[in-house]
């Protein structure tokens, strides 16, 4: 009997070893190939005008070209799009992503819980507002110890973390109005709200344009201003492994982004005929919703972020320099 048990043992730890074999395998995918195979990039981006460069980049297709310009390869790039920076943290934290752009607030949690990666570019800032359905909201007096939800993206979101920074500057808890939080992707809050299925929501271009369009919606000021397009909203993350294991996919990839924001800068009419596709918009509100936004690959006050997300609580691990949030390439504060 114990002769029949050791064989089985030894044939499960077989199994076990081939499988995790095969899962390391499998998990190459989602990393930058070093040998003669063609190299693999996979991306996640989320929803909004934000995003705009990548849009470019993924439709001229500028990483496969700088990367075949720099050393005569292929690369195979996938786009995924997410609905918060939190799963492109779990993402890339599992070796299925390389690359991630998202909120800057996300960004910096995922830096100090040592996931793997650091910022390689800023792509956008961003106007951000909190509208609501109910006349009788004039502001967080009315929503603080009340039962009123408020839609964003996610908990530490930079909606999460604007709230905080607009409820600090009030003399508030920055925390105060956490319990009143409800994740929604962007389209999905904007459409609860326009229902009443939600009191409020905190949201970015297009949908606060959009919302500001409705006359059964008004604004709360309080949020408007905290926090302009002139400094970062929107960042791309790349994984320690892409840096150090592939500088030329690595340098591809700055070089290709860099030249999106570029693209967008020199000619918003044409970026607006390529985006509005993508978004469902009219070629004429695109153009507005484009207008609006500042693209840059220069990053603004993501360090003073990050001292305020770590003093208020937001995160756990505090930084002493701005080179421990970005890679060497990155200009900024």
């Amino acid at each position: 009997m114990k002769s029949i048990r050791n064989i089985l043992l030894s044939l499960l730890s077989i199994i076990f070893i081939l499988t995790m074999s095969a899962c390391g395998s499998s998990l190459q995918t989602g990393k930058t190939v070093k040998s003669e195979e063609d190299a693999v990039l996979n991306i996640a981006y989320q929803y909004g005008l934000a995003y705009a460069p990548l849009v470019i980049c993924q439709e001229n297709q500028l990483i496969e070209k700088a990367y075949k310009e720099a050393t005569g390869k292929d690369v195979k790039v996938t786009w995924n799009q997410m609905s918060s920076g939190a799963d492109i943290n779990t993402g890339i934290a599992s070796g299925d992503l390389n690359v991630g752009f998202m909120g800057i607030a996300p960004a910096i949690t995922g830096i100090s819980n040592n996931v793997g990666y650091k910022i390689f570019t800023n792509i956008s800032g961003q106007e951000h507002g909190l509208m609501t359905n109910k006349s009788e909201i004039k502001s967080f007096d009315n929503i603080i110890d009340s039962s009123e939800q408020i839609a964003l993206v996610n908990i530490g979101s930079i909606q999460h973390i604007i709230l905080g920074l607009a409820l600090d500057s009030k003399g508030y808890d920055a925390h105060a109005l956490d319990s009143n939080l409800v994740a929604m992707k962007h389209p999905d809050g904007m459409t609860s709200l326009e229902s009443n299925s939600i009191a409020c929501h905190l949201t970015s271009n297009p949908y606060i344009y959009r919302e500001r369009q409705n006359s059964d919606l008004h604004e709360l000021d309080e949020v408007k201003n905290v926090w302009s397009a002139d400094r970062t909203f929107i960042v791309g993350v790349a994984s320690e492994s892409l840096f150090h294991e592939n500088p030329e996919l690595y340098e591809a990839l700055c070089d290709a982004v860099s030249e999106s924001i570029d693209f967008i800068n020199n000619d918003f009419e044409a970026t607006a005929k390529i985006t509005a596709e993508y978004d469902g918009n009219s070629f004429e509100d695109e153009l507005m919703y484009l207008q609006a936004g500042k693209y840059s690959s220069e990053t603004k006050d993501i360090f003073a972020l990050a001292q305020f997300m770590y003093e208020h609580s937001f995160i756990e691990h505090g930084f002493d320099k701005y080179s421990e949030l970005v890679f060497e390439n990155v200009r900024g504060d």
